[in-house]
């Protein structure tokens, strides 16, 4: 799915005029890949913000800047932590025909038979690098938990037949395991005793030394 976004191109590099541009509803961005390198620009934020709605974080945008079109994927962008708002973006322009790298987030799917047996779940990869064709990029790669067991992993080995693009990582990188369940330390009163004096001393006899003979 492809969506059009209008961007203007920009001039002022200094903060006075970022801040402008933010308080004028648009978005400082950097256009790479076209002819001339890289290019500054601007969009507006509600319109980028419902963009990346409607065709996802790896979809493909139709971007017309100064009446010429171009197909553009969203490869950064910086969010502000407090008010949740685009700061910054950055736009490469991508051959349909051509493959590209991209950073696709990793789902977990399912409820894993080892948590239900009071298992950890955890998850070490929450981004896999592909290479792909734009269009052929998915919005996520979904990975089944369900037969996982307690002690048991999946790799990325494990999953690369599910899917026709490359992903660029070794077999053997762990994607998500069951942890065995927490044990609980058991202290009970009287069984754990002082560091170095074991049992049963107190009421000992202690031989007389040779000196006091």
């Amino acid at each position: 799915m492809s969506n059009l976004l209008a961007a203007k191109e920009r001039t002022g590099h200094r903060r006075s005029n970022l801040t402008m541009l933010r308080e004028n509803g648009e978005i400082p961005a950097v256009l790479y890949g076209n002819k001339n390198g890289s290019t500054a620009i601007s969009v507006n934020s509600a319109e980028l913000q419902k963009t990346i709605k409607e065709v996802g974080r790896n979809g493909i945008i139709s971007l017309d800047l100064g009446g010429t079109n171009h197909n553009v994927m969203l490869t950064d962008y910086q969010i502000d932590p407090l008010k949740h708002e685009v700061l910054h973006a950055d736009f490469l322009v991508v051959d349909m025909s051509t493959e590209i790298n991209a950073q696709v987030r990793v789902q977990l799917v399912g409820e894993s038979n080892g948590v239900k047996d009071g298992g950890v779940l955890q998850q070490s990869l929450h981004e896999v690098s592909v290479s792909a064709k734009p269009k052929e990029i998915p919005e996520a790669i979904n990975v089944d938990v369900t037969d996982l067991q307690v002690g048991s992993v999946i790799t990325i080995g494990d999953i690369k037949g599910n899917y026709r693009i490359g992903i660029n990582h070794e077999d053997e990188e762990v994607i998500a395991s069951v942890l065995p369940p927490k044990q609980e330390e058991e202290i009970s009163t009287g069984e754990q005793q002082d560091g170095g004096i074991p049992e049963n001393e107190e009421g000992r006899e202690t031989p007389p030394s040779p000196e006091s003979e």
